[in-house]
């Protein structure tokens, strides 16, 4: 669903990047905590019109931002600072221009892990967190698959081709899809460039720090960062047949969290789109409780 129920804004990186995100807007003082939602790897902003609609429709105020390199944010100059201590860092700027003391943060997949970065960096900032369908350490064969495809080429005519290659990655995660569904989903991860045709929204190059550190990039140990991050309310979404957050990590998570709670959206992989029933009400609920 393509919802225009936001307005647009930008703020500025420290090192000085033009970085840009949604306002889902309740247009009403409701006293409730704002929600920054905060994408995976190779995603943008889009991903939360669901959700981000249904909080809105509650009475919470929804900033979904686009990381550096990600739909309309600028691309880096260095692409090594496509790392989450430096996505990290850009959001606190987010914070301070927007005057936000505290908020509730919403990361998928690596907007869980800047959420974690977040909680070293400006700890005091975090009302709350909702995790979804990741943790602080990820199983591999989940990000050897996602590291297989980032910032290569593909070769798209199209959006019919752009339909395709969204249903390619991404049927195993969400099987119950139907080409309509494919086909809105690329309009979420395309752009049409200068010649009308469609080009992934995302700067190729943030692969370069996975590259640059090897094997060792795919399983980062984050359990010290978790264990802070948990000291305040943390919601864990788990899909159900998820490949990156197996059972096992979540249940690990669940045990040396100290304020967790996790919920499964059954069939399907990584990641819950969020407007999952089981994920929006689960979700509704846990916002509702955070003063």
């Amino acid at each position: 669903m393509t919802s225009t129920a936001f307005s647009e804004f930008y703020w500025a990186s420290r090192d000085g990047l033009k970085l840009y995100g949604r306002d889902y807007d309740p247009g009403i003082a409701t006293g409730k905590l704002p929600i920054i939602a905060i994408h995976g790897l190779t995603r943008n902003s889009a991903d939360f019109d669901g959700i981000a609609n249904i909080l809105r429709d509650a009475g919470h105020r929804v900033l979904a931002i686009d990381v550096r390199g990600r739909g309309k944010s600028q691309y880096a100059i260095d692409p090594m600072t496509y790392v989450p201590a430096t996505y990290a860092a850009d959001v606190v700027d987010l914070l301070e221009q927007k005057s936000i003391e505290r908020a509730i943060f919403l990361g998928t997949s690596m907007g869980g892990l800047i959420t974690m970065a977040l909680a070293a960096l400006k700890p005091q900032a975090i009302a709350a967190a909702v995790l979804n369908d990741v943790g602080p350490e990820v199983a591999p064969e989940g990000l050897a698959r996602i590291a297989a495809y980032t910032g290569k080429s593909v070769s798209i005519n199209n959006w019919d081709d752009a339909a395709e290659y969204a249903r390619n990655i991404n049927e195993v995660a969400f099987p119950h899809y139907d080409q309509s569904d494919w086909e809105a989903f690329a309009r979420r991860i395309f752009r049409e460039d200068e010649h009308g045709v469609p080009a992934l929204a995302y700067d190729p190059d943030i692969s370069a720090p996975i590259r640059a550190a090897g094997s060792g990039a795919l399983v980062p140990d984050l359990w010290p960062l978790y264990r802070v991050l948990t000291e305040r309310p943390t919601l864990i979404v788990r899909g159900g047949t998820s490949d990156l957050l197996s059972t096992t990590i979540a249940g690990r998570m669940i045990t040396e969290g100290k304020n967790t709670k996790l919920i499964e959206v059954p069939d399907i992989g990584h990641a819950p789109m969020l407007d999952e029933p089981e994920a929006a009400e689960a979700i509704l609920d846990f916002v509702g409780k955070i003063k």
